[in-house]
């Protein structure tokens, strides 16, 4: 027996090929397990053990099940070519299907209507963990979720006397830095950057990593104790430093929460710290271009999020904060 390097399954000595083996489409994923992001299960398939561990790492946190469809994420790893980690994957949508392609080797196809997916990815790539982890693993499995459980927001999230606050802003705003200062002087922490609103929750309730909070390199500058942290990569290309909560001077956590107010930053030079209210309709309005789309098939709960957003949030909050 040998090893096909292009269909990473045992082939017989002397035996031509099959035009599909090519294709790898009878390779076989033996090694199964249900993980729990955001309390939803997905099932991860592969051929290689690794990736469940790296799976392990990126949401062991939870463990309870809510009601929903079971998704499914198929990867299939190959020996490939040996030339190291691929380059960032280019990322493209037509309505419901969505791709990511890093080179020939290294590529995701994702069906958000169906919620089919697969991957083939080299064992170069799935051995530069936190590469994998943020360009397929976890894009593919918030992708599935966001497409059909939950609406992301692009917002950090803390609470204070059990009324949760979204802290929205354009990218280098100062949310998580903001929320992370909140939580450091007592306020319950739910996330950092990104926000999970529930889809058929009867009021605004989001879902946050609470487990771990992420920085721009510069937040250390304001916060000594990330100091002797280490800056690692991040999809698009974003810097970041990654901290467990259990290392930092949090004490409250809640991994989801009620949204009682909406405050969008606005941070310049010479701002001055206030609290201004925005015009009726504005809050919903920014929200609702705002949320992350996949075509028609975020239609519907992107249009839900953003009437809970104007029939709550407006009232109370869409306020701005200099």
């Amino acid at each position: 027996m040998v090893l096909s390097r292009e269909s990473a399954k045992p082939v017989e000595d002397g035996k031509r090929e099959r035009p599909q083996d090519a294709l790898l489409a009878d390779m076989d994923l033996p090694y199964q397990r249900v993980f729990y992001p955001l309390g939803y299960a997905v099932e991860v398939s592969t051929n290689d053990a690794v990736v469940l561990e790296i799976a392990d790492e990126c949401f062991n946190q939870t463990h309870s099940l809510r009601p929903g469809l079971m998704l499914r994420v198929n990867i299939g790893v190959t020996e490939g070519k040996g030339v190291g980690c691929p380059r960032e994957p280019i990322r493209r949508e037509y309505n419901h299907l969505f791709s990511l392609v890093a080179d020939a080797d290294n590529q995701a196809l994702l069906d958000l209507n169906t919620f089919i997916s697969f991957a083939w990815v080299t064992q170069d790539a799935v051995r530069n963990r936190l590469y994998f982890r943020y360009n397929f693993l976890e894009k593919m499995v918030y992708l599935l979720l966001g497409s059909s459980v939950v609406t992301d927001l692009h917002a950090a999230c803390v609470g204070r006397n059990g009324r949760g606050m979204l802290l929205c802003g354009d990218s280098g705003a100062g949310k998580s830095t903001l929320a992370y200062g909140c939580a450091r002087d007592g306020w319950t922490y739910t996330s950092d950057d990104t926000s999970y609103l529930i889809n058929n929750s009867d009021q605004p309730r989001v879902i946050g990593h609470a487990h771990r909070v992420r920085f721009r390199p510069d937040a250390k500058r304001l916060f000594p104790e990330l100091a002797h942290h280490e800056v690692s990569p991040r999809l698009e290309g974003k810097p970041s430093i990654e901290v467990p909560v259990s290392e930092l001077p949090i004490v409250n956590t809640a991994g989801e929460t009620d949204v009682d107010t909406i405050v969008y930053l606005k941070r310049y030079p010479s701002a001055a710290g206030k609290l201004v209210r925005l015009p009726e309709g504005a809050a919903t309005q920014r929200m609702r271009d705002e949320l992350y789309s996949a075509g028609d098939v975020r239609a519907s709960p992107a249009s839900t999020a953003a009437d809970r957003g104007r029939n709550r949030g407006d009232r109370r909050a869409g306020r701005t904060a200099r």
